[in-house]
């Protein structure tokens, strides 16, 4: 309207495109004034293609000619042609007719030719989104980020200052310039490229672009610089389009597709295919969506994301702050689904920033971070964790088999097991301890033996509304609650005395001559708020649990495979390990099991290679059966295949080297099952699959107690449930 007032007051004729809004049909156009006629910006014409289209809808065909506004259909369409492709012929203002279109009437003419437009000025450098060249299209409205693919399964990505990418898949992630932050890792230029993980089973990461110092450059060699760096990586266009799309204090980040045999072997099983791929397509597929799903990508909302409460902010600036000065030892406890594994990657990967190695004490054997499950072990860890347990697994300092995911009923064994780890803590790198989530009744009195036995520094307490509520465990709680095994004793120096760990506890030498037995200093508590998304419940935490227990044995067994990607072969097709039988002892954890039927116990079933005091060579026959669990080093673990009683062989595949398969001499077997997709989807068989059957035998000794009610997979997976007959 502004450009019609000035074109009135210059003269008093009507002006051209006056006349052409007088002459086409109110049908097609609504009464809104343009800015001139033939040039529409690109939410105008849009609307005036839909119009069109109505016009269509109630009788008229706008392509096969019609009375009124036919010049303005063809002129727009022949805009859009010119205006996306350069260089076709076809000049803006000026109608055409294309050769498909036929026109009964003749087109008007107009008097005067319409003035082109003057060219906006560009905005200047400082503004957030530079305009666009011509070579280069404007970001749609509904991608925030320039991303560009560059061929060969690689895409580039330019990430605003303070801005996060939060996707799902895996990818490989270089920074190229500036400084990223993954799941509170750092990554700046020039550093390797890492492996990311956003799987659909947990929270997506995502990449935020962090600010770092600004250049005392000119803006000229900030530019020469980027050159610079990208040309190893790209070719000369991609180059031109990155300095394009540059603003200042952004990152320019190399995102690649990532293969490797572990996601190639886990991806092989139905039970696991959908993890780090989904194949739905969204409502609405843009250019983006394009160009990151020929990396196995996907831009997710921030919902879907990550977020820490201010409560876990401040705890994790002081717990790096005090980690950096010294070795504290820092327990996390909290309900079942509040975030400790969460917020026990994002401090590891903090601490990694700055520290060489984080120590590990996993206490929680139902769902373990580096290990398959039914384990407490202690490891040092050394490498960020940018994914879920499963995609990380790693080799500990010292491990022991528990062989089931609770300790109910069995405190005393759980207990010996933990003070056997965590002698091995030699105070060289903090410590960070994951405590189950079992809160309630026994499980917390456990949680305060815990805290004498361990003593922390610090207790991290992570509370959620969807949990259960639990007292804060402060130092005066602790001191005066009784826990299963120890009894709340008020020394002078508001210490414990606990008689029951005074061997395995390593204090100060002030420590030690200031009384006759050990005492517990106390520690300080943080309460964290957890806002970390989940999509557990009362009613699906055992499925989802399952699940994960799974995902992580997967992960364990796709060591099995060659380290160089290639075809990949089922787990039948490998060799195994022959194992005599008056080589190993033998223990079933979990349940008393008649010795006659121990060989079916650990037939087609999950062991733990483990290594005992005991020498074996005086047995000449076997098997070899203990009479109790031992808490023993655990070196690995394996599937038992087959068993040759001719020649008394156990038949095992591990990805153990063969030069600590020397050490083994025991083997144990928990309530650790394999994945029922392993046994099902094995590729080459036909017929009957092995070790697999409905009729069960349940006359059996040992084979009616509680096997009804066990049920195997869910029904709409299509697997069967196996249920005591009548």
């Amino acid at each position: 309207m502004a450009d019609s007032e000035v074109l009135l007051r210059r003269a008093p004729s009507r002006s051209s495109w006056q006349r052409a809004r007088k002459a086409r049909s109110h049908l097609l156009l609504s009464r809104r004034g343009r800015r001139r006629f033939g040039v529409l910006t690109r939410g105008e014409l849009r609307r005036l293609r839909r119009r069109l289209l109505r016009a269509q809808a109630l009788g008229g065909d706008w392509k096969l000619g019609v009375t009124a506004g036919t010049h303005v259909a063809e002129k727009c369409k022949v805009r859009s042609r010119s205006g996306s492709t350069p260089g076709t012929g076809s000049t803006p203002g000026t109608g055409s007719t294309p050769s498909n279109l036929s026109s009964p009437r003749r087109q008007p003419t107009p008097r005067r030719q319409p003035t082109p437009r003057r060219q906006p000025t560009p905005r200047p450098q400082s503004s957030p989104r530079p305009q666009r060249a011509h070579n280069f299209p404007p970001l749609p409205t509904n991608v925030t980020q320039a991303v560009r693919n560059l061929g060969s399964g690689r895409v580039l990505l330019v990430l605003p200052a303070e801005e996060d990418f939060i996707f799902s898949g895996i990818c490989r992630v270089t920074c190229i310039y500036g400084q990223l932050q993954i799941f509170g890792h750092i990554i700046k230029q020039g550093q390797p490229a890492q492996d990311v993980f956003s799987a659909y089973t947990h929270s997506f990461l995502s990449i935020r672009a962090m600010l770092y110092p600004e250049p005392e450059k000119s803006e000229k060699e900030v530019r020469k610089e980027i050159r610079a760096l990208l040309k190893p990586h790209m070719k000369l266009d991609d180059r031109h389009w990155v300095i394009h799309y540059f603003t200042p204090l952004a990152s320019v980040v190399l995102l690649e597709q990532l293969k490797s045999p572990a996601v190639d072997f886990m991806s092989s099983y139905k039970c696991a295919s959908y993890v780090f791929r989904q194949e739905h397509y969204p409502v609405r597929v843009n250019a983006e969506f394009i160009t990151l799903r020929t990396i196995g990508l996907r831009r997710q909302r921030k919902r879907a994301g990550i977020f820490l409460s201010d409560s876990a902010h401040c705890a994790l600036e002081e717990l790096v702050s005090v980690s950096c000065d010294g070795c504290p030892v820092i327990l996390l406890c909290g309900a079942c689904d509040a975030g400790k594994s969460t917020f026990s990657r994002i401090l590891i990967n903090q601490l990694l920033n700055s520290l060489p190695g984080v120590d590990y004490l996993e206490c929680d054997p139902g769902q373990t971070e580096f290990t398959p499950p039914g384990c407490i072990a202690l490891l040092n860890i050394t490498e960020p964790l940018l994914g879920p347990p499963y995609t990380h697994p790693r080799k500990p300092q010292r491990m022991v088999y528990y062989g089931k995911m609770t300790c109910q009923n069995d405190y005393e064994n759980y207990i010996e097991i933990v003070k056997y780890v965590f002698r091995d803590y030699k105070r060289e790198s903090p410590l960070i301890i994951n405590t189950m989530g079992w809160v309630k009744d026994d499980g917390l009195l456990l949680l305060v033996d815990l805290v004498r036995l361990l003593s922390p520094n610090y207790v991290i307490q992570l509370y959620s509304p969807r949990g259960p509520t639990m007292p804060s465990l402060t130092s005066e709680y602790v001191e005066l609650t009784d826990g299963l095994y120890t009894k709340s004793k008020i020394r002078k120096r508001r210490g414990f005395e606990i008689e029951e760990f005074g061997d395995s506890l390593d204090f100060t030498e002030e420590e030690k001559d200031s009384g006759p037995v050990p005492v517990f200093p106390g520690h300080k508590l943080m309460l964290v708020y957890s806002e970390f998304p989940c999509s557990k419940n009362e009613k699906n935490r055992a499925k989802y649990n399952k699940i994960f227990r799974d995902l992580a044995v997967l992960g364990y067994l796709s060591q099995l495979m060659p380290p160089v990607p290639g075809q990949l072969g089922p787990l039948h097709s490998l060799t195994p390990y022959q194992v005599p039988f008056n080589a190993v002892a033998v223990r079933i954890t979990h349940a008393d099991v008649a010795p006659a039927h121990i060989l079916y116990a650990i037939n087609a079933n999950w062991v733990g290679l483990c290594r005992i005091l005991e020498d074996m060579k005086g047995y000449t026959r076997g098997p070899i059966l203990l009479a109790q669990t031992p808490i023993c080093d655990c070196l690995g673990f394996g599937i038992c295949r087959g068993i040759d009683m001719e020649q008394r062989m156990y038949h095992i595949i591990t990805p153990l080297p063969p030069e600590e398969l020397k050490a083994v001499n025991c083997l144990l077997i928990g309530s650790i099952s394999i994945p029922h997709c392993i046994i099902k989807n094995q590729p080459g068989l036909e017929g009957t699959i092995p070790y697999i059957t409905t009729a069960y035998n349940f006359k059996l000794p040992g084979a009616s107690e509680k096997i009804g009610e066990r049920e195997f997979e869910h029904a709409s997976q299509g697997y069967r449930f196996y249920r005591r007959k009548k």
